[in-house]
């Protein structure tokens, strides 16, 4: 009796261990799988709402790990290294913290938010070191290699506002290399995020992109030079030294090192896809005043 009690527990254990190394092995495909249906989902309903996706398809449809949570200080977060985005629960479907709500059911600031997100993920999976890029992503490398320009030329000494309600008094900074690539890395999301909230605003009544008609595209070209004049294309970074960050979680940079035209212009062609035709009348908008182009890492002199 003892014999064959010994050989039933051996062949269910055997069965049982069998059972679970098949589950674990669909597990994983079934859960890319699940993964490539929702990015898929995500691009169709971003190109139904005119949205540019062409840095999106750049990414892996498993690439961003998405979490939910009820966030009370800030609107989101995204953990490079990790691929994991930290979103508000309000922004999943039935605000059940499992997956994105779609977005034709998301507010501007809402979709504004997301996608300062999304890209963060962008800028993440070109500088990650253990991933070949394919052949198409590979044109994106030359993004990578205008923002090391310009995190020597433009963000390695900034202007900060200490005092986020007084743009005016300002301080200077030397950067370390992670604080001078955060804070490229913030104004340039602050930027994407912009772009997707002020298109969204004024096609709102068009029921189209706004670079497809002549009226639309201009009031948005007017948008982007008040939003210049404004100074709201300033980045962040977090303090390395403890005791500043002890002082302040964030430091803000000042009107005086917000995005630049060349910065903007760059993205709009790399990033979003904007056509050439778009990008020149932006261009053109612009007087000699606006131009600080950076020439192998350093400022050019005026």
């Amino acid at each position: 009796m003892k014999y064959f009690m010994i050989r039933f527990l051996l062949l269910w254990c055997c069965w049982w261990g069998s059972i679970v190394l098949a589950e674990a092995a669909i597990r994983p495909h079934t859960e890319q799988e699940s993964a490539s249906q929702s990015w898929a989902r995500l691009l169709a309903e971003a190109e139904r709402l005119y949205l540019p996706t062409k840095f999106l398809q750049v990414l892996p449809p498993d690439f961003i790990r998405f979490e939910f949570d009820d966030l009370r200080t800030y609107a989101a977060e995204y953990h490079p290294g990790e691929h994991r985005m930290l979103l508000n629960r309000t922004v999943s479907l039935n605000a059940a913290g499992r997956v994105l709500k779609p977005l034709g059911r998301m507010t501007h600031k809402e979709l504004e938010v997301l996608y300062h997100e999304l890209f963060h993920a962008y800028m993440d999976y070109l500088t990650a070191r253990d991933i070949q890029l394919g052949e198409a992503e590979r044109h994106s490398e030359t993004l990578v290699r205008f923002a090391k320009i310009q995190q020597a030329c433009r963000y390695g000494e900034v202007m900060i506002a200490p005092i986020v309600q007084r743009m005016d008094e300002v301080e200077s900074r030397y950067l370390t290399e992670a604080e001078s690539w955060e804070a490229l890395n913030e104004t340039w999301a602050v930027f994407v995020g912009w772009v997707i909230w002020s298109q969204l605003e004024v096609q709102q009544q068009a029921g189209r992109s706004v670079v497809l008609g002549q009226r639309k595209a201009q009031q948005w070209i007017d948008r982007f030079k008040a939003a210049f004049e404004k100074g709201e294309f300033r980045g962040y970074y977090v303090p390395v030294d403890p005791d500043e960050r002890r002082l302040a979680q964030k430091r803000y940079l000042a009107k005086s090192s917000q995005l630049s035209l060349e910065e903007a212009l760059v993205l709009m062609e790399q990033v979003f896809g904007f056509s050439d035709d778009f990008v020149k009348m932006v261009d053109a908008s612009f007087g000699p005043p606006w131009r600080s182009t950076c020439v192998d890492g350093k400022p050019r002199a005026n």
